[in-house]
């Protein structure tokens, strides 16, 4: 138990960085259990002992659990933190998504858009992972392919094979991209240019317009919340929009879904973020939620502009659990919206 809660210390040890554990990845997923069966387990023993005094409270008398009681519990820990990792490092189904968009131009009823976000390619989240993440969503029949940030855990120097399925990604309207928090983590602009490099086209406060005929559609997209500690430029959507045609839907990639009020009452469409990997557990995703303005899994109505915030298509190796939070590629169909 001991070994396991320090499974954050053994991974600084491997590679200097707590979000990149470099063990083999058995050991990463043998980790993830182990360490997520330890966090369970205190949870369930401190509901045990508050279930006890309550009782206690309202029998006036005092009371034991039986040991047993102790030991089913600490297997239920088990049993779910491996139904957990199981669901966490599977490649993710693809999720349909109906938006209707007010405005939306005839040419672009039943365009479909394809979300990528928190791919997190590491030793647990591998490039035969990525092949087959980068299959299912070539095969999803996008008209355009996004990717809300979150690529790696890992230097260039550790992650260059890996991330090399992602060169194969395509869509008649191309891939877009944007930074998430975790490519800050490592080198930035070495990241950016790689990225670059294998196709994706990124859009750092900057957009892109889509035409059909003599209708149009932006893509924009921000850098993350997390830039300006790191000396790199804060979100900026008022420059991202800037020479963007008139009266031509935007759907804006952000990675973290905080500032989505703000995008709204500056005209967007749609939002796309994922940063919050859906809370991972039902009843966690509350907290995650408090901590991102209210916003943790799925569609919202924000204003007139409808916010989706994805689970992720894979999660941080640090904490690689899913229960009743499944993983995704999402595709968006857009319709108009009278």
């Amino acid at each position: 138990m001991l070994a396991a809660s320090q499974f954050h210390f053994w991974s600084r040890l491997s590679s200097g960085s707590v979000f990149a554990p470099e063990f083999p990845r058995v050991v990463v997923i043998l980790f993830n259990w182990a360490f997520g069966a330890l966090v369970l387990l205190a949870v369930f023993q401190l509901l045990l002992d508050l279930g006890a005094l309550l009782t206690m409270a309202v029998s006036r008398s005092t009371i034991r659990e039986p040991a047993m009681l102790r030991y089913a519990i600490g297997g239920l820990a088990a049993l779910l933190a491996a139904i957990g990792v199981a669901n966490a490092i599977r490649v993710p189904p693809v999720r349909d998504v109906t938006v209707a968009i007010r405005g939306l131009p005839a040419a672009f009823d039943g365009y479909r858009i394809v979300q990528l976000t928190d791919l997190h390619i590491s030793r647990l989240f591998t490039r035969r992972w990525a092949q087959a993440v980068v299959e299912r969503t070539n095969a999803a029949g996008a008209d355009v392919i996004v990717v809300t940030g979150d690529f790696i855990d890992g230097s260039l120097a550790m992650r260059r094979d890996a991330v090399e399925p992602l060169r194969q990604l395509a869509a008649p309207d191309g891939v877009y991209a944007i930074p998430g928090n975790h490519e800050y983590f490592f080198d930035y602009a070495e990241w950016m240019r790689h990225l670059s490099g294998m196709g994706l086209a990124m859009l750092p406060n900057a957009h892109r317009v889509i035409a059909r005929g003599d209708a149009r559609l932006v893509v924009a997209g921000v850098t993350d919340l997390s830039a300006p500690s790191v000396g790199e430029a804060a979100p900026d959507l008022a420059a991202a929009l800037r020479g963007a045609p008139a009266g031509a839907p935007v759907v804006l990639l952000d990675h973290q879904p905080r500032n989505a009020r703000r995008s709204a009452a500056q005209g967007v469409a749609l939002q796309l973020s994922g940063h919050t990997h859906g809370g991972m557990i039902l009843g966690l995703d509350r907290l995650v939620a408090r901590g991102n303005a209210g916003f943790v899994s799925g569609r919202y109505a924000v204003g007139d502009m409808t916010l989706y915030v994805g689970n992720g298509t894979g999660l941080w190796p640090g904490f690689a659990l899913r229960l009743g939070v499944p993983s995704e590629i999402t595709r968006f169909t857009l319709r108009a919206r009278p």
